[in-house]
């Protein structure tokens, strides 16, 4: 009979990432709010003040980051720390391991709050930080990894439960997404190019970002679900047969599915076809873990009307349910037709982030924090109250922007009955849906408000009780030799293996990256090339690099899509030659703004000058926001060798020493812009030596490469 082993589970971490977790969302959140509300007022951008750091551009990616690493990644770590000691029956490897990987997150969060609206960004969604700050992800995540599988190792409990599975995937596949992603060659301190470049760079980037939401977003929290949607309905699991199935079904299909992000694009129909079956076929894993979820409360739904905790899964369950549903059916090209690059996306991102995320993150805190303190929670009906404005708040986010979506697709497709554009200034289709934007914000603040009443009720609960730092424990020994049984089913077999485990997880999240990335890499002939397309000049890439600070890809796209509306409108579709030196990929995810890939030429550099300084001036109505400080910063051109010299190096054939006379080059070109603005009326004898002269060049070099009658 094995020895009875006492010894104590660390809550200490646990409530540390706890507590981190529900700062980061109402800071998260609260630059969300911003955001919205600076769609319907643009001067809230303060922009026409000279301020940079707080227009659209800047905050969006601080926004994401926030939400998906600050407010997620520490519920992640929370719900890890906590249920991974009771699972295992063994305190974490090292306390101090613990917390290095805490303190060292929240400088990662520090240096993403501060370097985003600083404009130092790669613009790749969801991996837009700087190289240095992804180095030190990869140590964090290293530590975490280290500290995770040296407690699943000295663990009592032979059996690894569920939601373990879905941690040991979790951290391989992040692991690998990261490393991929984050290959680029530094240029400066803060500066830097991926390695990959157009088409591969697209499909690089989205299969890391769909996958980013797959494997953070996604499976670590339906580890979380596995434990405590039990715990707190006092059932076991519905079906162990359904969670093997979920499990390895969703590990293998969903690497797959990142191209659908690229439908219509100038990527490959191959790898476009792919990614739209993996995806389509995502709904069988993803609905079976759905139901394993929500069929684990039969028979306790008298309890869910009562109980706050089981009211906020719920909701949580389903909303990754509707999440799930609504991705596979997306990736059909017939409704990605309709719904991409429009507001639709948007509601589809934020019903999993504030439902599925949101509310099983604040289902856990109500749970964990009275058992944590000793104590009743301070208010239930405070708890149900939070509930009902928060599940108003996403109704009033979610259903104005799917109206926005569907309005935006029907404006831009509308044909006369003489075939011309029914809307042909784009701008008609903005002012539009503003009304939508204002339900969407009013839903924002909704549900920030109730969130706001969750922290109070967290707050006053742990005032009211008594913090156990180390809960006691006690378990029997684990027998330090796994025998082998006859005829065992190998899930058996390889639930005690962690080991295995994170191998075959490795080799499923593998294949499909590697079907899909290394023939578009190394098979020339998947990228023709064409010959008119030449590298940017010195200052079309200093005005580019001044585009992705300012984060203009967040409202534009670079990508003309097959379809007769977008030929009409902007000229002849994008081809996937035209990209092979754009480093970082500029194609975009959502049109607030027109595309922009065939802007060279259509307007004089004038128009431009004053489209920058005041968008209204040029476009009345526009909710833009104004960039006069680019008309006041001195462009610096000190980078420019450096970033020519990186650039070549990565395959631009830039000639051996132009990086010598690179300067020169941009100086002379800012002067031609600027005596073409002075015969347009701009009397301004500085203009030549600002960064509007880089913008300028940029726009008006896109699309200018190939010339279709």
């Amino acid at each position: 009979m094995s020895r009875i082993e006492q010894f104590q589970y660390d809550n200490r971490i646990v409530r540390a990432f706890g507590m981190a977790a529900f700062i980061w969302a109402l800071v998260g959140m609260l630059v969300g709010l911003i955001l919205a509300f600076e769609l319907i007022y643009p001067s809230l951008n303060l922009s026409q003040l000279g301020i940079p750091y707080l227009t659209f551009g800047r905050l969006r990616p601080l926004h994401t980051n926030a939400v998906i690493f600050a407010f997620v990644g520490n519920g992640i770590f929370m719900g890890v720390y906590y249920s991974l000691q009771r699972l295992l029956k063994a305190r974490m490897l090292s306390d101090t391991l613990s917390w290095i990987h805490f303190w060292s997150w929240q400088v990662v969060i520090l240096c993403a709050a501060l370097t985003l609206p600083l404009g130092i960004t790669t613009s790749s969604e969801y991996a837009e930080l700087a190289w240095p700050i992804d180095l030190l992800i990869t140590v964090v995540w290293v530590l975490f990894g280290i500290n995770m599988f040296g407690t699943i190792i000295k663990r009592r409990e032979s059996h690894l439960y569920v939601a373990i599975w879905f941690y040991i995937a979790t951290w391989i596949t992040v692991a690998v997404l990261h490393i991929v992603r984050s290959a680029e060659l530094p240029y400066s301190l803060l500066g830097s190019y991926p390695v990959f470049a157009g088409v591969q760079d697209a499909l690089v980037q989205w299969w890391y970002g769909h996958n980013a939401v797959a494997f953070f977003l996604t499976t670590p929290y339906l580890g979380i679900m596995y434990y405590f949607l039990p715990k707190a309905a006092n059932r076991p699991v519905y079906s162990y047969k359904l969670s093997i199935i979920h499990f390895w079904a969703l590990i293998f299909i969903y690497i797959w599915a990142g191209p659908h992000h690229l439908l219509y694009s100038a990527l490959p129909d191959w790898v476009q076809s792919l990614g739209t079956v993996f995806s389509i076929m995502l709904i069988a894993p993803s609905w079976g873990g759905m139901l394993n979820g929500l069929l684990t409360l039969r028979g306790a739904w008298d309890r869910v009307r009562q109980d706050p905790v089981l009211k906020f899964m719920v909701v949580a369950v389903t909303a990754y349910g509707m999440a799930t549903f609504e991705g596979p059916m997306l990736s059909i090209k017939s409704v990605n037709a309709i719904s991409h690059f429009t507001d639709w996306t948007i509601a589809h991102v934020h019903v999993g982030a504030l439902g599925w995320n949101g509310f099983l993150t604040f289902g856990v805190l109500y749970w964990l924090w009275p058992r944590m303190y000793r104590t009743q929670l301070y208010s239930v009906k405070l708890a149900n109250m939070h509930f009902w404005i928060g599940t108003l708040g996403i109704l009033f986010y979610a259903i104005p922007l799917y109206w926005a979506g569907w309005t935006q697709s029907l404006m831009w497709k509308e044909f006369t009955p003489e075939g011309t554009l029914a809307w042909g200034n784009f701008l008609d289709t903005v002012t539009q849906i503003v009304p939508m934007y204002a339900m969407r914000a009013f839903g924002g603040t909704l549900y920030f408000v109730g969130a706001c009443i969750g922290v109070y009720n967290l707050t006053k609960t742990a005032s009211s009780g008594s913090f156990l730092g180390d809960e006691a424990a006690e378990a029997p020994a684990r027998e330090p030799k796994i025998a082998a049984v006859a005829g065992e089913y190998w899930h058996k077999w390889i639930e005690r293996r962690p080991i295995q485990m994170l191998l075959w997880s490795a080799v499923l999240i593998s294949i499909g990256g590697i079907v899909q990335i290394i023939p578009m890499v190394f098979i020339k002939s998947q990228v023709p090339e064409i010959s008119t397309v030449k590298p940017y000049t010195p200052l079309e890439l200093a005005g580019r690099d001044i585009y992705v600070r300012e984060g203009c890809v967040g409202c534009h796209s670079q990508m003309v899509r097959p379809f007769r509306d977008e030929t009409v409108r902007y000229g002849e579709y994008s081809k996937s030659g035209e990209y092979i030196y754009d480093r970082p990929f500029l194609w975009g995810s959502k049109r607030t703004g027109p595309d922009l890939q065939r802007e060279g030429g259509k307007n004089l550099d004038r128009w431009h000058y004053d489209h920058m300084i005041d968008p209204r001036v040029t476009s009345p109505g526009s909710i833009m926001p104004q960039y006069p400080y680019l008309a006041d910063n001195e462009l610096d051109l000190s980078l420019l060798p450096a970033k020519i010299n990186a650039l070549r190096k990565l395959g631009t054939p830039y000639p051996k020493g132009y990086e010598d006379r690179a300067i020169a080059d941009a100086q002379a070109q800012a002067q031609q812009i600027a005596q073409r603005l002075k015969e347009q009326g701009i009397q301004d004898e500085e203009i030549a030596n600002t960064e509007l002269m880089a913008i300028i060049a940029y726009l008006q070099r896109l699309g200018t490469d190939i010339k279709v009658k």
